[in-house]
C-alpha cells in the first residue's frame, strides 16, 4: 500500500537538500510535477542503460493516505521491475537518484517492496495559493481532454407534462457531468432529445381535445390512460379561448362503438381507439393544431423550467425531424441490408437475440408505423455520424433494459457500441417532515421541478441532486435543504465563502489593506496545523476536478467542498486573520482568499452559486 509503514523492512531516505535545488516552486498540480520528474528519471534511466529504450511506463502518483509516510507516492519501481531485470527497491534506488527536483520537494523515501514517497516541503504548498490567485477562475481547469469532442444528451422528457422532480436529477447530474467535461478540455455538446412524435404525444393531443369539450359542457368518463394533470386542462382553456365552439363535436360521435375502458375492458385499446376518432373528427389540420399547441405549450414550460434551473443546451433535437428526413428508414434500410431484420405477422423485427437481448424487437408494427425503438436506432447512429468521439446518454434508472438494445442495434449497423456510454439516474424520492411525498406521473400528482425550485432553491436542489453517485436511490429532505444550518451542506460550503468576503469587509471597516504581493512573498508565515490542512486541501482540487470529469461522479466535487469548507470553519474559529502583524495578515488573507476562489469555482461546476454574504 502506498505510503504505508512497514516496520519489517528497513526504510531508506534521500534528502534533496544539495542537490539540484532551483527557486521555483512547484504548481498547484503537484501531482502533475511529481509525474513529470518521474517520467524525466525513466528517460535518464533509459539512456544510462538501465531500463531498455522500448519501454513506455505508466507513471502512477497517489496521495498518501497518511501523511505521515509521505504527500504522495508511486509504484513505478515495482511496475518496471521486470523490464529492468532486477529488484524493484534496487529498481528504485536508481530512479531516486535519476530524479531532478527542485526545492518543492524536501525528501524523498523508497518504502516497503518500493514504493517511492514524496514529501513536499512548504514552498511546494504555498505555490498552489499563489497559482489559485493568479489563474483565479480558470484554476482546476486543464487540457487532460483536449481534442475530444463529446455529445452529452440529457434529461429528453417526453413533451407530455411538465418536467417533475425526478427529472431535476437528471437535469442537474447531467448538466454537472456536461461542466465538468469542458472544464477538463473536451469539446461538449449539450442536446435534449425532443420526442415529438409517437404514440404518447397523441395520447396528449386526444387528452387536450377531451378536456376542451368538457369545457363545452360535455360530460363523459375521461379515459383512464389519458394525461389528467392540471396542465391538460389549462391548455384546452387556451383552445377553448381562441377558438370558441370550433372544435366541437358531440359526445355521441366520439365514444360510439369503441371498445371499453378499463377495468371492464383493455385500457390500451380503447385510448388507441379514440385517438384515430380524433384523428377522423377534427381531421388532418385541426388535430395537428391541437398536436401542436399541446407540444409547444409543454416543450416551452420545459425550456424555461431547464433555463430558470440552470440549465442550457446548444440543441434541441427533434425525433419528428429523423421521421420526415427520412433518417428512420434510412437505418432500417442499412439493418435489412445487413439482414439482421425479418418479418412476422405483419410487422418489421430486429434480431436483437443475436446479441444477448432476451427476444427480438419490433421496429415496424403491423400498421405500418415505426417504434420508439426505431426512431432511437436512427438518432443515435446520426450521432456518431456528427462524428462524436463520446456520446454519453443520460437516462432514468427505468431503461436499464433498452441499453443493451441500441448498443446492440449500433454494432449491427457497423458502428462502434463502444462510443456509447449509457449513464443511469436512479429516482429522487422526496421526503417532508419525514414523511414521503407521493407521486404519480400520469394521473398528475406529482411534485413538479418548479415547486421544487420555488420550496428549496436552485441551488439546493442542483447541490443535493449530486450528493450521491448517479445509480444510487436517492432520498431528498425537503425540510434539511431548506435548512440554513451546518447540516445542510450546501448552506455550510455558501456560508464559507460568505465568511471570506465578511473578513474582507472588516479589513476595509478597520481602514486597513490587504497586500497581496507581501502576503504571497511572506507565506512562510503561515505555520500552523490549520493551515499546513488547508493548503494540502487547495491542492488537491484540479485532481478532484479530473477524477469526477472523467468518472463522470461530480458527487466526489460535493463531498470535497464540504471537506474544504470544514478545513476553512475549522481554522476560522481557531485562529485571528487581521492581526496587527502586517506580514502574517497578508499571508492568511492570500489563503483565506485561494480558499474562496477554489470554493467558488467548485459551486459554479455544480451550478450553485457563491453569495457575498448570508
Amino acid at each position: 500500500m502506498p505510503g504505508a509503514a512497514i516496520p519489517a523492512l528497513l526504510r531508506e531516505s534521500t534528502h534533496l537538500q544539495g542537490r539540484t535545488a532551483c527557486a521555483n516552486k512547484i504548481s498547484g498540480h503537484v501531482k502533475e510535477h511529481i509525474i513529470k520528474i518521474l517520467t524525466d528519471a525513466v528517460t535518464q534511466l533509459q539512456a544510462d542503460g538501465d531500463l531498455p529504450g522500448d519501454v513506455t511506463p505508466t507513471v502512477m502518483v497517489e496521495r498518501a493516505r497518511d501523511r505521515a509516510h509521505g504527500d504522495f507516492a508511486s509504484n513505478l519501481a515495482m511496475t518496471l521491475a521486470r523490464a529492468a531485470r532486477c529488484k524493484p527497491r534496487d529498481l528504485a534506488e536508481k530512479i531516486v537518484a535519476a530524479l531532478s527536483t527542485d526545492g518543492g520537494i524536501d525528501k524523498v523515501e523508497i518504502a516497503g517492496p518500493g514504493f517511492i514517497n514524496f514529501y513536499l516541503g512548504s514552498d511546494a504548498w504555498h505555490g498552489v495559493v499563489t497559482d489559485i490567485l493568479q489563474q483565479a477562475g480558470a484554476y482546476g481547469r486543464s487540457n487532460a481532454g483536449a481534442g475530444q469532442q463529446v455529445q452529452v444528451e440529457f434529461v429528453s422528457a417526453n413533451p407530455t407534462g411538465p418536467l417533475h422532480v425526478g427529472h431535476g436529477r437528471g437535469a442537474a447530474y447531467g448538466a454537472a457531468v456536461a461542466d465538468l467535461l469542458e472544464a477538463v478540455g473536451c469539446t461538449v455538446h449539450r442536446e435534449y432529445y425532443v420526442n415529438d412524435d409517437g404514440r404518447q404525444m397523441d395520447i396528449l393531443a386526444t387528452s387536450v381535445w377531451l378536456r376542451y369539450l368538457e369545457l363545452g359542457g360535455a360530460e363523459f368518463d375521461f379515459p383512464s390512460n389519458g394525461y389528467q394533470g392540471d396542465y391538460v386542462q389549462d391548455i384546452a382553456a387556451t383552445l377553448r379561448r381562441e377558438h370558441g365552439d370550433d372544435y366541437d363535436h358531440a359526445v355521441s360521435e366520439v365514444f360510439t362503438d369503441l371498445p371499453a375502458d378499463a377495468p371492464a375492458g383493455d385500457k390500451e385499446a380503447h385510448i388507441d381507439a379514440l385517438i384515430q376518432r380524433t384523428r377522423e373528427l377534427l381531421g388532418d389540420n385541426r388535430y395537428r393544431y391541437v398536436f401542436e399547441l399541446g407540444l409547444n405549450t409543454i416543450l416551452d414550460d420545459i425550456r424555461d423550467d431547464l433555463g430558470l434551473f440552470g440549465v442550457d443546451y446548444q440543441e434541441w433535437y427533434s425525433e419528428r425531424s429523423l421521421v420526415e428526413s427520412g433518417a428512420v428508414n434510412k437505418a432500417i434500410e442499412r439493418l435489412r441490408h445487413s439482414k439482421h431484420v425479418y418479418e412476422q405477422d405483419g410487422a418489421l423485427w430486429f434480431r436483437s437475440t443475436d446479441y444477448g437481448d432476451e427476444k427480438d424487437r419490433v421496429l415496424v408494427r403491423d400498421n405500418g408505423q415505426t417504434t420508439y425503438f426505431a426512431s432511437d436506432i436512427a438518432y443515435h447512429a446520426n450521432k456518431l455520424e456528427r462524428g462524436y468521439d463520446r456520446v454519453i446518454d443520460i437516462w432514468g434508472a427505468d431503461h436499464h433494459g433498452y441499453v443493451p438494445r441500441v448498443k446492440a442495434a449500433l454494432q449491427a449497423l457497423g458502428d462502434d457500441p463502444a462510443k456509447l456510454d449509457v449513464l443511469l439516474v436512479q429516482f429522487a424520492i422526496l421526503y417532508r417532515g419525514g414523511e414521503k411525498v407521493q407521486m404519480s406521473t400520469r394521473s398528475g400528482e406529482f411534485v413538479t421541478l418548479r415547486q421544487l425550485r420555488k420550496e428549496v432553491g436552485t441551488d439546493a436542489a442542483r447541490f443535493f441532486y449530486v450528493m450521491r453517485k448517479c445509480e444510487q436511490h436517492m432520498d431528498f429532505d425537503l425540510d434539511l435543504a431548506k435548512s440554513q444550518s451546518n447540516d445542510n451542506p450546501v448552506y455550510y460550503i455558501q456560508y464559507a465563502h460568505a465568511r471570506v468576503r465578511s473578513v474582507f469587509r472588516q479589513l476595509a471597516e478597520k481602514q486597513l489593506e490587504w497586500d497581496r504581493a507581501d502576503g504571497l512573498a511572506g507565506m512562510n508565515a503561515l505555520g500552523e496545523t490549520h493551515e499546513d490542512a488547508l493548503l494540502v486541501s487547495l491542492s488537491r482540487y484540479p485532481e478532484v476536478v479530473e477524477s469526477a470529469a472523467f468518472n463522470h461522479e461530480p458527487h466526489m466535487l460535493t463531498h470535497y467542498l464540504r471537506e474544504l469548507a470544514n478545513d476553512f470553519h475549522t481554522y476560522y474559529n481557531a485562529h485571528t486573520f487581521i492581526t496587527d502583524d502586517a506580514g502574517l495578515r497578508n499571508a492568511r488573507l492570500c489563503l483565506i482568499e485561494a480558499t474562496r476562489q477554489v470554493i467558488a469555482n467548485g459551486l459554479h461546476l455544480l451550478g450553485v452559486s457563491a453569495p457575498d454574504s448570508m
